[in-house]
């Protein structure tokens, strides 16, 4: 931001509404991202004294103020003649997100105006800009049809990100997942059996790979079938990856990197005996959890990956990466990853490969999948282990294995869908995650 107006006379608001602690709530959880660089979701995790009603709201207000904070810093940078003082994050995070409910969320101007100011009041170092909070609000609400028409969804990818898909995807493709990842994701289910079924219960659809597609509305675990464990909540991209691995029935398999335990789900529901690997404790304790409500039996292990002895007849390493592909539904990834991160974990996930020779069986099958755009943790990991271990060999994944999949299989046989694929005419029905996926064999 760059500009700061002239100080205007105090506001004159109306009385209070009942949104302001979740408005509160929603400046901490940016601020988690942004001034103390943790993920979202470990915020969300946290205990609050809000109600239900409250706690989406302030999700919904932080995840799109996240998603579309380009735009939103440059219609307040326009509005702002010699910018914000230093030192008063909370003043910029209050600005922020009281802009994007104005511009982005269906709540009413004067509640995000209202609140935004109480909050710059109850501040002390802010309260002398309150009616400097009023101004720039009001002015926002003034413009935003202007503003909402002149809105470019390239201005919300950090321009490492912006630059890397141009390469990587081509101009026109890097807006089309820029546009994509701006709108908040379908919520999308894998069901263990009856698919259209499921589709007519609970008023969904069925995407071309046989996932079931809602409009994120209302409390989770609230929709039929959640607390019989007929279903588990996984993108549409997610899902594709243990499938093709194939018929698992009776099969010894290894899920690496293996919570929260949706491919897991998969797996052990295709009749696959699943042995699940994660490093962290607390992730597979939680995969345990989401076992238990699903009634599957599987088998945990907490250790490193790349440590673990035996061998499988197949194995699906899910390989820990920046997550790109993922921004759409976890908006702070773009805030807290860079090219460095790309390089650590392209380290970590080449020391995974490495072992995955080790422990198939000959002739054993794997699939290695990363949420992930870059091309680095795909498409340059399986050239590399290749390269590296000649008992391994590409077996190329083909367009009419499963339904729906020809158009996210590439000329070299993996798999790469883009959060731009599936378009719709109802974006919050449109997309799915960003995903690679190559299928290896160990040769016998």
């Amino acid at each position: 931001m760059t500009k700061r107006p002239h100080r205007a006379a105090a506001p004159v608001r109306p009385a209070a509404h009942p949104g302001l602690p979740a408005r509160r709530r929603a400046c901490d959880l940016v601020e988690v991202v942004l001034v103390r660089r943790r993920p979202l979701d470990e915020a969300l995790d946290e205990r609050t004294e809000l109600d239900a009603p409250d706690r989406a709201l302030a999700r919904k207000i932080a995840a799109t103020t996240l998603r579309r904070l380009g735009s939103i810093d440059k219609a307040l940078g326009e509005r702002l003649a010699k910018g914000l003082p230093e030192g008063l994050p909370r003043l910029e995070t209050i600005l922020r997100t009281a802009a994007c409910q104005i511009l982005f969320l269906d709540v009413p101007d004067y509640a995000a105006v209202d609140s935004a100011v109480r909050m710059v009041e109850a501040n002390g170092k802010t309260k002398g800009f309150a009616g400097l909070a009023n101004a720039v609000l009001r002015g926002i609400g003034r413009d935003k049809a202007d503003l909402l028409g002149a809105l470019d969804p390239l201005d919300d990818l950090p321009d490492w990100l912006r630059e890397r898909w141009i390469a990587a995807y081509g101009e026109a493709e890097t807006r089309a997942i820029a546009g994509i990842i701006a709108v908040e994701p379908p919520l999308d289910l894998t069901v263990k059996s009856d698919p259209r079924g499921w589709v007519d219960r609970l008023g969904g659809t069925l995407t071309p790979t046989g996932s079931v597609r809602l409009k994120p509305e209302g409390a989770i675990p609230a929709l039929p079938g959640f607390a019989d464990g007929e279903w588990w909540v996984q993108d549409a991209a997610a899902a594709i990856p243990a499938r093709l691995l194939g018929d698992v029935r009776g099969l010894a398999v290894a899920d690496l990197c293996a919570a929260p335990g949706g491919k897991t789900a998969q797996l052990a529901v295709a009749g696959a005996k699943v042995t699940a690997v994660d490093r962290s404790p607390r992730r597979l304790e939680r995969l345990t959890e989401n076992m238990t409500r699903l009634k599957l039996d599987v088998t945990t292990l907490a250790a490193d990956a790349a440590e673990i002895e035996g061998q499988y007849d197949a194995i699906l390493l899910d390989a820990p990466c920046t997550a790109t592909g993922t921004i759409r539904g976890n908006p702070d990834v773009m805030h807290l990853k860079s090219m460095a991160d790309i390089e650590g974990l392209g380290r970590m996930q080449a020391r995974l490969l490495n072992r995955l020779g080790d422990l198939l069986k000959p002739g054993g099958r794997a699939v290695y999948c990363t949420c992930s755009l870059e091309p680095e943790e795909g498409e340059g990991q399986i050239a590399a282990v290749l390269a590296r271990d000649v008992r391994l060999t590409l077996d190329p994944i083909r367009p009419d294995e499963i339904d729906g999949l020809a158009g996210f299989v590439t000329a070299a046989g993996h798999l790469r869908t883009l959060p731009s694929h599936w378009p719709a005419a109802d974006d919050a029905l449109a997309g799915l995650d960003g995903f690679f996926a190559a299928r290896l064999l160990r040769r016998a």
